[in-house]
């Protein structure tokens, strides 16, 4: 395992090469980013809803257990998600390896395809092929999308951070780790805390609120308003919370690195 300083100056590495990579690589790796983590939601959807009443809590860790498989694959396998860029990218810009302007159009080429990969997988795989749509499948999503738009707007601005905290600190951690085994265990513990837990991630809500919505059970506006406030809460998350205080806490140690 890489130390922190270390991780750093990779996290940086990895966030010029995602400002780089041509508009085609961009549009196709976002895509499969937001396809593979609403795979892993509707992986979710479908072990704990047969269970929920009978196993309470036990059921959503269990769910959350099986969710992290949509980030291992993108981290380890390749895709682009915004909540991972918004760190990566982010270190980048602290260190002036990227322009401002650059970081923001990585971030919004990322979450505009990252978006159609989960409405992809919301209509075709949730609702065409009916995994969602009858019995305790489609009740289950119901509420699940209801928890999610019921919230208050600060609930759901800080659950957010919350997701954002747990997801760059996979994506870091990954960076790290040495050996597929060491990448699979830092990436799933942080992904299954964050599900266990409850916090909002905006792409995986991308997937759930709009799967709502195909069943009749939400609107596209109440998506508009959950989404806006969790991407912003992602944001602050993956740029202060990881990003801004790794890189205040060992960019010296990563400058003497570097020596």
């Amino acid at each position: 395992m890489m130390n922190p300083a270390e991780i750093l100056s990779a996290t940086i590495h990895h966030g010029q090469e995602k400002v780089k990579r041509p508009m085609l690589e961009k549009a196709v790796l976002g895509f499969i980013g937001g396809a593979l983590i609403s795979m892993g939601y509707l992986l979710y959807i479908r072990v704990i809803s047969s269970v929920v009443d009978e196993l309470g809590s036990l059921a959503c860790f269990i769910g959350a257990a099986v969710f992290p498989i949509g980030l291992i694959v993108i981290l380890m396998g390749g895709g682009e998600l915004i909540t991972s860029n918004m760190t990566a990218v982010t270190a980048s810009f602290f260190a002036k390896k990227v322009k401002f302007s650059d970081l923001l159009k990585n971030w919004l080429v990322i979450t505009f395809f990252n978006l159609l990969g989960a409405f992809f997988v919301a209509f075709f795989f949730a609702h065409v092929v009916g995994l969602t749509a009858s019995g305790v499948y489609r009740e289950e999503l119901i509420v699940i999308a209801d928890s999610k738009i019921d919230a208050t707007w600060i609930q759901t601005l800080v659950s957010g951070v919350g997701c954002n905290w747990f997801v760059g600190l996979a994506m870091w951690l990954s960076y790290g780790a040495k050996d597929a085994a060491g990448k699979l265990m830092a990436i799933w513990f942080p992904t299954m805390a964050f599900v266990a837990i409850g916090f909002q991630h905006s792409v995986a809500n991308a997937f759930a609120i709009p799967a709502a919505i195909f069943e009749g059970g939400a609107t596209w506006m109440e998506f508009i308003r959950n989404f806006s406030l969790v991407y912003v809460g992602n944001m602050l998350g993956g740029v202060i919370f990881v990003a801004g205080f790794y890189f205040l806490g060992y960019k010296r140690q990563m400058n003497e690195l570097n020596k």
